[in-house]
């Protein structure tokens, strides 16, 4: 009978994974005493952890506080993994012809565990813009590279990924599932997902779907901008069309074959 990998688990390395995802953007730096406290461990082991993750570069001193924050070793990682992501080598001039052409942010997302996560963006050139959401794990049913996920998977899919309550973010947001599904059924239609101000008060985001060469839905590409600067009738005319005809030839580049 083959064992689950879960009962090869190491403490150990399971504790100094723990450690690393402390600083998950709340707080830049940590003591030993507050990690100790999130973690329930004893003073004693986190401090053993922390030392053996400072002496390979993923976890560093500020010598002026004597508190704890990410390494150089977490931003090298980071960068590898993009770099073997082929979806991101093939997105970037894809995304950057985007954001010249719209003048607004253009992004790539992927779905990872239940939510879809910014992978690289090309900001605007304009003052007033759209920041980076680069790693965020963002809800999948009121961002529109999120609702690109919905829209274009089987009921099985829906199911599972779109839960029985939805939470709201703001005055926007869409939290009764029969008016979801009748957007996403819109979506689905004209080929791209809107957000509208539904995540992020006064920020508008397209998304369109980028498919692989086993036709399955493998990301998505985005425009998002400031609200007033995404009318209805500029998103169906102008933006629309644009990043619906970006994620078809990011599509092409991964194999697909329509």
């Amino acid at each position: 009978m083959r064992r689950e990998k879960t009962n090869y688990t190491i403490q150990s390395v399971s504790h100094a994974l723990d450690v690393i995802e402390q600083f998950n953007g709340e707080r830049d730096e940590l003591g030993v005493t507050e990690l100790s406290k999130r973690l329930k461990l004893h003073k004693n082991n986190v401090f053993r952890l922390l030392a053996t993750l400072e002496a390979r570069g993923y976890i560093e001193q500020n010598k002026a506080t004597d508190n704890y924050r990410l390494g150089i070793r977490c931003l090298q990682l980071g960068q590898n993994y993009v770099g073997q992501v082929g979806l991101l080598r093939q997105a970037r001039p894809i995304l950057e012809h985007a954001a010249r052409k719209a003048r607004e942010t253009a992004l790539v997302a992927v779905l990872r565990r239940g939510a879809a996560v910014p992978l690289d963006a090309v900001e605007s050139d304009q003052p007033v813009r759209m920041v980076s959401r680069v790693g965020e794990a963002l809800p999948l049913h009121c961002t529109a590279v999120g609702k690109v996920y919905l829209a274009f998977c089987s009921e099985e899919e829906l199911r599972e990924l779109l839960p029985d309550d939805l939470s709201k973010f703001t005055e926007r947001t869409i939290t009764e599932r029969p008016a979801l599904v009748q957007q996403l059924k819109q979506a689905a239609a004209q080929g791209y997902a809107v957000d509208t101000g539904e995540y992020v008060a006064d920020a508008t985001s397209v998304a369109a779907p980028v498919r692989d060469y086993t036709r399955m839905v493998v990301g998505s590409v985005a425009i998002a901008a400031p609200s007033y600067r995404l009318s209805e009738e500029r998103i169906q005319k102008e933006v629309g069309p644009l990043v619906a005809k970006a994620a078809g030839e990011l599509s092409k580049r991964l194999g697909f074959n329509s």
